[in-house]
């Protein structure tokens, strides 16, 4: 069996250093030629809640060759179309891709490669790039978990496989209802991701603030809501079931949740949104493929969105130029 990460930035460096630190064989691949030498002279150097230095196998796409049964996808959404279309060369006729993204992406990449030879994955933990080879983990390791799935009926036949790989890294569920897991993982990307970019601060200082916490707490409700009118019952995390301990009915129960808030969040407190490191190095975010979906399929079962459009909006202004990430930007939620 041949394996590769493609698009090995921080969190696919980090994956690749557990599975091969762990015993498996797996290529890790990025674009970014000085992130590549540094982890082929050095290795992959994993900081923040751990600590080791691991050596890996690092190409750029230019070197790939052959085929390869299993693709871990890690590169941004907005690229997934050529991405995609490129890779679909490189995989092995029962080969599977497995998309390691935010928002809902198998939907897009089952067009391009047939739906049997996806597999989706939600990454429970969080990870930033601080310089070439060099990665932080910026969430708990007790924390470091994985739900895997299909949108497809028949789940591709290396889904063992895929589990026993990642499972060199954290705890693997396999998941029927992954439209679910995909929602668990989209409700926390709209409410902290999203906040995180606005205000350019860590999950954990969104979640303290009490002003933009009421945003948070709206955002999450936003997200359920909309999966209740669309009949998608939103999975646990974790083991903890997120709809029962944050949504609201009362005033009792909307208290309980703004007050449990950053409990919930803790052991992510120190994650800052790959939104917001994208806006520090200047490059578009994958907004509309987060907030943007929960406003997409808002209006689809007419449940309004207002929190998770202005989200949208705001940080469309921070990528033009128009506005930066603060608390500032707290004024534009009404």
């Amino acid at each position: 069996m041949r394996a590769a990460i493609y698009g090995a930035g921080s969190l696919g460096t980090i994956l690749g250093a557990y599975i091969t630190k762990n015993g498996a064989e797996i290529e890790l691949i990025n674009r970014n030629k000085a992130h590549v030498e540094a982890l082929r002279t050095v290795g992959a150097t994993v900081t923040g809640t751990v600590n080791f230095t691991q050596k890996v196998t690092a190409y750029t796409p230019d070197e790939m060759s052959g085929l390869y049964d299993i693709i871990f996808l890690m590169t941004k959404q907005q690229q997934n179309a050529e991405v995609v279309t490129y890779l679909k060369n490189y995989l092995a006729a029962d080969g599977v891709i497995v998309t390691l993204q935010n928002g809902i992406p198998e939907l897009q990449i089952g067009e391009i490669v047939g739906d049997e030879r996806v597999l989706g994955c939600t990454v429970a933990w969080g990870a930033t790039m601080t310089a070439p080879g060099v990665c932080e983990l910026t969430s708990a390791p007790e924390a470091l978990s994985f739900s895997l799935g299909s949108l497809h009926r028949q789940p591709n036949a290396h889904i063992g496989e895929v589990k026993r790989l990642l499972e060199k890294m954290g705890r693997v569920e396999i998941d029927s209802n992954f439209i679910g897991s995909r929602w668990s993982k989209l409700l926390i990307n709209s409410a902290f991701s999203g906040m995180s970019a606005v205000l350019g601060c860590t999950f954990g200082e969104a979640a303290g603030n009490k002003a933009s916490r009421r945003v948070v707490q709206a955002l999450i409700k936003e997200c359920i809501d909309v999966c209740a009118a669309a009949n998608i019952k939103i999975e646990p995390v974790q083991g903890k079931d997120i709809v029962k301990l944050l949504d609201y009915k009362s005033r009792i129960k909307k208290a309980f949740s703004f007050f449990i808030i950053p409990i919930a969040i803790r052991k992510h407190a120190l994650l800052k949104a790959s939104m917001l490191q994208d806006l520090e190095k200047g490059k578009m975010t994958e907004v509309d493929a987060i907030n943007g979906v929960v406003s997409a399929f808002g209006r689809k079962v007419s449940v309004p969105t207002p929190m998770n459009d202005a989200v949208v909006s705001i940080v469309h202004r921070i990528e033009k130029g128009e506005l930066s990430p603060s608390f500032d930007n707290l004024k534009f939620f009404v």
